[in-house]
């Protein structure tokens, strides 16, 4: 088994699309509406040569999917950084950290030196935490 998609919920699909595309450079693997399911929007995207994994944009539901108390729940959640988390890794934390903030990324942790690399964490329009992390390799002990 492998993952093939992992899901972050969402205010608004059209915003969140603007984000990780625009600003985290992703690239849309998919952007279908499906009217016999009440216009149902399926959107992923994914960063460009990683075909094998995509994160779904999915919008908030409402009835029947989900009743009006536990969508505000999880709109709580998001608004607190507690509704999911994707971890985004790279070559250069420092330099990639620079570069997102030139295109409007606000970070709520800068890069830091931590055992396992340098990490640094910021969130998406809808409160969705990702982090940004340069991982060292770990010698066994």
């Amino acid at each position: 088994m492998k993952i093939a998609t992992t899901q972050l919920w969402v205010h608004d699909q059209d915003e969140a699309l603007a984000f990780y595309t625009q600003k985290l450079g992703m690239e849309v693997r998919s952007d279908v509406t499906l009217a016999e399911l009440g216009d149902f929007r399926w959107l992923t995207v994914a960063p460009p040569g990683q075909d094998e994994v995509a994160i779904v944009l999915m919008l908030i539901p409402g009835p029947p999917v989900m009743d009006d108390d536990t969508a505000e729940e999880v709109r709580t959640l998001m608004g607190k950084g507690f509704a999911g988390t994707v971890f985004l890794s790279t070559d250069d934390c420092r330099a990639d950290y620079e570069q997102l903030r030139a295109r409007g990324v606000e970070f709520t942790e800068a890069p830091e030196e931590r055992p396992y690399g340098i990490d640094s964490g910021f969130r998406d329009p809808s409160g969705n935490h990702l982090r940004l992390t340069q991982v060292r390799e770990l010698a066994n002990t």
